[in-house]
């Protein structure tokens, strides 16, 4: 298994993952119960489950936010399921982008600077990538609020910011959490309409959502129930991976 799980179309593999928390004495919350799982170059994929069913957890995991008590985790080829934290924050810095619910910009910078914080972090001259930063400001259609800060923008102009950042490293697969729960029903569309875009330019995207609209964009949707995988839901094949 693990052989295949390090072959180059499976962007993401785990293998038997489990996670438990230990609470003290004898108490202890199995949150994966062994979950074999993969998502191929391109891919989009959903989570889905109630709460308590692993789906945030295993958010966690893929996005080296944590670390896995069994099993093992293959990210673009590479076995990070026993990496030390500096290499799981090379790992999250290098090859995964985050979007979150609650958008996490920094309110004191300008959406530029929200924009460069990955590449502050990673060590980059940020004056050599104010290029870059500004053609990810115009991709997510924020090019003329380059100065406003967190504070003078609309949630979805926030969330847009919060995509921007996400690319801002070129990763390997964007994680996105909720994306959507604190838009309306218009707005939230709009960044969905974004994330399909990505998607569609060749972006590997894991995305958890409670709402089956949402789910709906998808190429496949998995339904986690009490720490594995309950069902896998096909909406439209995932396309082919690419020989190179």
């Amino acid at each position: 298994m693990a052989s295949l799980a390090s072959q180059p179309e499976w962007m993401i593999r785990t293998v038997g993952l489990q996670k438990t928390y230990f609470l003290g004495g004898e108490n202890r919350v199995h949150a994966l119960r062994g979950v074999d799982m993969g998502v191929r170059r391109g891919d989009y994929m959903a989570i889905m489950g109630p709460s308590g069913s692993g789906k945030s957890t295993m958010l966690n995991l893929i996005g080296c936010l944590d670390r896995p008590t069994g099993g093992q985790y293959f990210l673009g080829g590479d076995d990070v399921s026993q990496m030390d934290d500096d290499a799981l924050s090379a790992i999250r810095g290098e090859r995964i982008g985050f979007i979150f619910q609650s958008y996490n910009l920094i309110p004191q910078l300008t959406v530029l600077e929200n924009i460069q914080v990955p590449l502050f972090y990673q060590g980059h001259d940020l004056g050599k990538t104010l290029h870059r930063c500004r053609e990810l400001a115009n991709l997510v259609g924020l090019g003329d609020r380059l100065d406003h800060r967190p504070n003078q923008l609309s949630g979805g102009q926030q969330q847009r910011v919060a995509i921007a950042r996400s690319l801002v490293n070129d990763p390997l697969i964007i994680l996105a959490d909720e994306p959507t729960g604190n838009l309306d029903s218009k707005t939230g569309a709009e960044v969905l309409d974004l994330i399909d875009r990505l998607n569609r330019e060749g972006k590997t995207i894991v995305l958890v959502t409670h709402d089956d609209k949402v789910a709906a964009r998808a190429h496949r949707v998995i339904h986690m129930k009490d720490g594995v995988i309950d069902r896998e839901v096909i909406n439209r094949p995932p396309p082919t991976p690419s020989a190179s």
